[in-house]
């Protein structure tokens, strides 16, 4: 998680929500095997998105409060925030070029 930045309950709104630009929220559990899979995709991303978009993780398990607030029920959920509105979201393992697709829309 070189590029992601980690969020949590207190401090994701001046993360996100405080955020100018596209910023996108992975929420994952650790115990979760499509979470896992689409993880190094995340990461691929934020890499070559850098200094476009702003790509954090969310451990839902760690951070209940945030998750319910944005009503994440599936995980992998993937939400994409624009000047701190939520504006779309992904939900489950998909491949590489549908969560791109999803940056290149927003960014």
């Amino acid at each position: 998680m070189a590029n992601a930045v980690e969020v949590k309950d207190d401090t994701f709104a001046n993360e996100i929500e405080q955020h100018q630009g596209l910023a996108v929220v992975d929420f994952w559990a650790t115990w979760c095997a499509p979470c896992r899979m689409i993880a190094p995709i995340v990461e691929q991303l934020a890499v070559d998105y850098q200094g476009k978009v702003k790509v954090a993780k969310l451990d839902v398990d760690n951070n209940q409060r945030t998750a319910a607030r944005f009503n994440v029920r599936s995980i992998p959920t993937i939400l994409f925030f624009k000047d701190g509105k939520l504006v779309d979201q992904v939900v489950g393992a998909v491949p590489r070029p549908a969560l791109e697709a999803k940056f290149k829309e927003h960014a």
